[in-house]
């Protein structure tokens, strides 16, 4: 058989072992005449060359056999689940069609495999993972919440079976999906080893030295872990059950993957994590004893171990905001390894696990339009003993029917509100790029600025330097802020245009040799029936209003003598209000960003504080406004790492005039007489230099200081930190 050459001897042996075990696990859920027809239907798309390895080079009917056996023994998925998981391969290559599996398998599984297929889809468009806005795309995509389970089983499986793998490249973009996509969602759901496998694997590809230095720090394997859980919790059951009291106990040791988040966030080393062991001890009380008797199994327990009294949390009298109780305690147990130990009652676990403090919720982990709550539905469905998992397939994700997920050329994905246009997109990229928007590509084709965008669309901006914004753009967008800035962009241009029709006015009023009088000017204005100035310059600019006729009736008014009982009332230059828009006018910038662009709105980063002068470079936000960082900025080097396609050249230009930035220096040095003195007088002689604030602390001879300044520019910055240097005493001086 031509389907023998598919298979390497190696894959020809797993291919029976995995049969044999999908047969046994799937016993009772397939029925009796699907793996006939599934081989024969697999057997033809390996004939015809429409079953491609991947980039890993894996047999894609041994994976998909692979990640069956996931969704069938380690998640609980039926018949439909693990039919859609074989077939979808072959329908993704165009071997079958949709309609020939809803006559030969149903409609259910028809429709995973719509699901899984348009998921494949979003793929193509190089999405950026990290997005939660991916995330909620990737969810609604689905539909069919079987979808997003086998998409998990999927990954895990994937990520057991590329440990030895090339290309690397792959590997690492692998991980990455896993850590910051899958692994949340599955936290979401309850699937808590499948979350900490894939965190930890995802570390292991991404982050190989830290996962085993954190390894060979634990320095036991598993099953010698929970050998010391249970030596602790042996002890502490004898003396619980002494007192009479009713609980179960459950033990836990902190997956590697955890123990490297915590490290970073308490920028602490290894020894440095306390809860690397943890127990909780769950109580069956009755309401008005629950306090009591957790405070009774601290006691307990704290006689037994000695406590650390600063890792003690009570939020047993003070709950939670989420509603989360429960009382923590960190204690020495035995070989003088800290173990974390959680007391609570069996309703405040079911709050805890199930409640308002569900366990993502209190992780941390983002709530947003209310579908953690949807999602804790299919978690309890789940784990219910007695319930058809099936019955998950009646669940459908309509959270985001008011919302379109939009991507970019580059994978960055925004969320629009139904009905937004190309013209809505392009504002809310950028408002220079919407109001030089002629229209986009949407999927490959082009379309208009009005044409409406759908979930999933990717979509390519073109624009034209001649394109302006148009008072009709006003009727396609439907966000705010294209609103506001096609409105501030109109007002540009009128303000522009008025100010070319003054300057035309003027010019022709010098040619005639005719002497501009305002008042006589106002008058006229009226006179031809305009309400406000405005309208009056706006019409000239647009050809509605002849200036040489202006001209003639101005010479005819100013000729005239003004008689007392004359209809129109004179109104002096001071007193009247020409009614124009209250704009600014923009000076040069200081500042120019990528080709030459000006007028950009632009923010100057907290982190690294840059100034006129310094080595600057820009960075494009989530909400499309432009940060300036140094370019030695602390955090310059994740960010031209991460997004590269969001950093854009910036460079000062014109001079820095009238405008100051507050900078912070750091000065160490020896506490000598009359330092902070010194520092002070050379700092108040400097020209355009304020002192705004100034900190020092004085320990064992040294001072540590921190001064404020107002300056407007790197090189009297430099200037006076050179100063600052030649003080007696000073150390160091870093800004």
């Amino acid at each position: 058989m031509e389907e023998t050459n598919f298979f390497t001897s190696e894959e020809y042996q797993k291919l029976f072992v995995l049969y044999k075990q999908l047969s046994w696990s799937t016993r009772d859920t397939l029925q009796r005449n699907d793996y006939r027809k599934l081989k024969k239907h697999l057997t033809n798309a390996i004939i015809q060359g429409n079953l491609p390895r991947n980039v890993f080079g894996m047999n894609p009917v041994i994976r998909d056999l692979q990640t069956a056996l996931i969704v069938t023994n380690e998640i609980g998925m039926k018949r439909a689940s693990i039919l859609s998981i074989m077939l979808h391969h072959a329908i993704r290559n165009n071997a079958y069609t949709l309609d020939m599996v809803k006559t030969e398998y149903g409609d259910d599984v028809a429709k995973i495999i719509y699901g899984l297929v348009r998921i494949n889809d979003l793929y193509a468009k190089n999405p950026t993972i990290e997005s939660e806005n991916f995330r909620n795309l990737l969810l609604s995509f689905a539909e069919d919440m079987q979808v997003i389970l086998i998409m998990i089983a999927d990954r895990v499986n994937l990520m057991r079976q590329i440990k030895d793998t090339d290309p690397i490249d792959a590997r690492t973009r692998v991980a990455q999906e896993s850590e910051y996509l899958y692994a949340p969602i599955a936290h979401k759901l309850g699937l808590y080893k499948l979350k900490s496998e894939l965190e930890d694997l995802s570390l292991k590809y991404t982050e190989h030295e830290i996962y085993y230095f954190i390894k060979d720090k634990l320095n036991q394997t598993k099953a010698s872990r929970d050998k010391y859980i249970a030596e602790f919790i042996q002890p502490v059951q004898k003396k619980l059950e002494e007192a009479g009291l009713k609980f179960h106990m459950k033990g836990r040791t902190k997956s590697i993957y955890s123990i490297y988040q915590k490290m970073k966030k308490q920028n602490c080393s290894f020894e440095g994590v306390y809860d690397l062991f943890a127990i909780r001890i769950i109580l069956d009380a009755s309401p008005e004893k629950e306090k009591q008797l957790c405070w009774q199994v601290y006691s307990i327990v704290t006689d037994m171990y000695k406590p650390n009294p600063n890792r003690l949390r009570d939020w047993l009298s003070v709950p939670k905001s989420n509603g989360y109780e429960s009382l923590h305690t960190t204690v020495m147990g035995p070989q003088g390894k800290w173990v974390e130990v959680q007391i609570r009652t069996e309703r405040m676990d079911a709050i805890a696990e199930r409640g308002l403090a569900a366990h993502w919720r209190y992780k941390g982990v983002k709530n947003e339009n209310g579908i953690d709550e949807w999602l804790k539905t299919i978690r309890e469905t789940l784990e219910s003993t007695d319930s058809d998992t099936e019955a998950i397939s009646q669940f459908k994700l309509e959270l985001y029917e008011d919302e379109v997920f939009v991507f970019t050329p580059k994978g960055d994905l925004f969320k629009l509100p139904k009905g937004a246009t190309v013209l809505d997109f392009a504002f809310t990229i950028h408002s220079q790029l919407g109001c030089h928007c002629i229209g986009a590509k949407v999927n490959g084709k082009v379309a208009p600025i009005r044409q409406q965008l759908f979930s999933g669309d990717q979509v390519e901006i073109i624009t034209s330097n001649t394109q302006s914004p148009k008072r009709d753009w006003l009727n396609i967008v439907t966000t705010s802020k294209a609103r506001t800035k096609i409105r501030q962009a109109l007002k540009e241009i009128q303000a522009l245009q008025i100010e070319f029709a003054k300057e035309t006015m003027e010019r022709r009023f010098k040619n005639r040799k005719i002497t501009y009088d305002e008042t006589i000017m106002m008058r006229l204005i009226k006179k031809l029936g305009y309400k406000n100035v405005t309208d009056f310059y706006q019409d000239i600019a647009d050809y509605k209003l002849d200036v040489n006729e202006v001209c003639d009736k101005f010479s005819d008014m100013q000729r005239v003598k003004t008689e007392p009982n004359d209809n129109y009332q004179t109104v002096s230059a001071e007193t009247y209000n020409l009614q124009q828009d209250e704009e600014q006018n923009y000076k040069d910038d200081i500042l120019v960003i990528d080709r030459d662009l000006k007028g950009i709105d632009f923010q100057l980063a907290k982190c690294c504080n840059p100034i006129y002068g310094d080595d600057v470079f820009g960075f494009v936000t989530v909400k499309g406004g432009i940060k300036i960082h140094r370019r030695d900025c602390p955090n310059a080097k994740e960010m031209k790492a991460r997004f590269p396609y969001r950093i854009v050249r910036a460079r000062w230009a014109g001079k820095s005039i009238g405008k100051k930035y507050p900078i912070t220096l750091h000065i160490v040095g020896q506490d000598d007489i009359g330092i902070v003195t010194n520092i002070t007088s050379i700092i108040n002689k400097e020209e355009d230099i304020t002192l705004r604030s100034i900190s020092i602390d004085s320990n064992d001879g040294l001072f540590s200081g921190m001064l404020t300044i107002m300056v407007d520019e790197t090189s009297k910055l430099i200037a006076l930190i050179k100063k600052l240097k030649t003080v007696k005493g000073v150390k160091q001086i870093i800004r």
